[in-house]
């Protein structure tokens, strides 16, 4: 059988060795160039490609197979719609080869996060479990290997193009608008998401929040909606659905079976509500998982954030510095700002989704002492926090007079955090190298002799 390959990115180049091990004949599709190391790899695994475009050499298949991010108006998709040639996501055709119990993980923003806490947990309880996703490793790296849970962290990209890939349990970490220049719509976006919870397995189980769970038009099956505890939620004995209930001391997951305690919130060394909301619905999935919850809780406290998410770097005279660089569209800035305790400066800016910043900017005004605004985008957030009646900004020009700026205007008690709110593009070439520069200039500035409102800082 015949198949071919669009994209030789890194999931790219995963599926069509994966094809290879499975005896396919594989052809690669790059729009762009091959780096040598590539090419090299495709030699020697008898693997045949075209750069710089697209041919019709890409149609003589039996299978044209789509790597993540790949759309519905890319060349390749739409000669294959025109020809009939068949077309399959990449999660579709690892499907069949992988083994043990599945859990996915989407979401507008934590997904990395709780699928990372996920696997950490199961790995810690001694099971052979992979993690796969936005990591830099493939989910189809991991076909034909005898695991006893897969970890994904799946996109919208991968899930719209989803019919068969299948869950044991789902997690659906929160819904807010973002990637609509790929969909077209938030109607089609979270159409994609909504694919997980559609692809269940006949026993599976999915995890969401109760705010979100008409948006995703939540019907039957098993599952567990979470609520805060000031939030209105079912308790009467007959109720068929399950509850993750949140308070400002521990978190419950109320079963028809009784109350089971997964946490108190004190064990966890993750910053803000939000994380509290990931690690409850990753010590959910290990409920539904079958395993033990109580020998579960014992990792928790040992669990280190992703970098770049809501990440400590150090602190200065009392002011406390975290990297949120992941923070790249508005609904994720917002929740780190509302949800992280304690006075604010926060570091705002970069390249924008189209997105409009009138609800960040209430969330400034409310929580935040001070911004300092950087990027492209940096005129068009000061305009909404002028419109809010929030007035205590800087702009800025490079992250380094941010930083040193955010430490002048910060007090005691504060914290400085880059919640950018949009993405490195304008500066950087992702939000890893824009935390790391971030992380870079205050360590700098902890180790230096600073002159701050007027007096040395040390």
């Amino acid at each position: 059988m015949k198949v071919t390959v669009v994209g030789s990115g890194i999931s790219g180049k995963s599926l069509a060795l994966m094809a290879k091990r499975m005896n396919f004949d594989v052809f690669v599709t790059e729009q762009g160039k091959l780096d040598e190391n590539t090419k090299t790899l495709f030699r020697e695994k008898d693997i045949q490609w075209e750069e710089g475009g697209h041919t019709k050499a890409l149609l003589d298949c039996d299978l044209v197979v789509l790597s993540s991010g790949i759309s519905d108006k890319t060349l390749p998709v739409q000669m294959a719609r025109k020809t009939g040639t068949p077309l399959q996501g990449e999660l579709d055709f690892i499907f069949p080869y992988l083994s043990g119990k599945i859990v996915g993980v989407t979401g507008t923003n934590g997904k990395s996060t709780t699928a990372a806490l996920i696997n950490h947990l199961l790995s810690k309880m001694g099971y052979n479990v992979a993690l796969a996703g936005n990591f830099g490793i493939p989910l189809a790296n991991f076909a034909m290997m005898p695991l006893d849970f897969i970890v994904v962290e799946l996109s919208s990209f991968q899930l719209h193009w989803t019919k068969r890939f299948s869950c044991d349990v789902a997690i659906i970490t929160n819904i807010y608008p973002d990637h609509l220049d790929w969909h077209g719509s938030f109607e089609a976006y979270v159409s994609a998401k909504r694919r997980i919870i559609e692809l269940l397995s006949p026993k599976g189980c999915l995890v969401c929040r109760a705010q979100d769970e008409e948006i995703l038009q939540v019907r039957e099956g098993r599952v567990a909606r979470l609520y805060w505890s000031f939030e209105k939620f079912m308790h009467d004995a007959e109720r068929v659905q399950d509850e993750l209930v949140l308070n400002d001391s521990e978190a419950l997951l109320r079963t028809e079976g009784g109350h089971i305690r997964l946490f108190p919130l004190k064990s966890l060394s993750l910053f803000g509500y939000h994380n509290v909301e990931n690690a409850a619905m990753a010590m959910a999935a290990i409920y539904y998982l079958g395993c033990e919850v109580e020998r579960a809780r014992e990792f928790l406290p040992y669990f280190k954030n992703l970098p770049h998410r809501c990440e400590k770097v150090g602190e200065k005279d009392g002011v406390v510095f975290i990297d949120d660089s992941k923070g790249t569209n508005v609904a994720s800035s917002v929740t780190a700002i509302a949800s992280i305790p304690g006075v604010k400066v926060v570091i705002l800016g970069g390249r924008g989704k189209g997105e409009k910043y009138d609800k960040l900017a209430g969330v400034i005004k409310k929580h935040v002492r001070a911004a300092v605004l950087l990027g492209e985008e940096k005129e068009v957030i000061a305009k909404s926090l002028r419109s809010a009646g929030f007035s205590n900004f800087y702009l800025a020009a490079s992250m380094k007079e941010a930083v040193y700026k955010a430490f002048e205007m910060a007090c005691p008690g504060d914290i400085v955090l880059l919640s950018p709110a949009c993405t490195s593009w304008d500066m950087y070439r992702n939000y890893h190298e824009r935390g790391k520069d971030f992380q870079e200039i205050v360590k700098n500035l902890i180790e230096a002799c600073v002159v701050k409102n007027g007096r040395e800082s040390n």
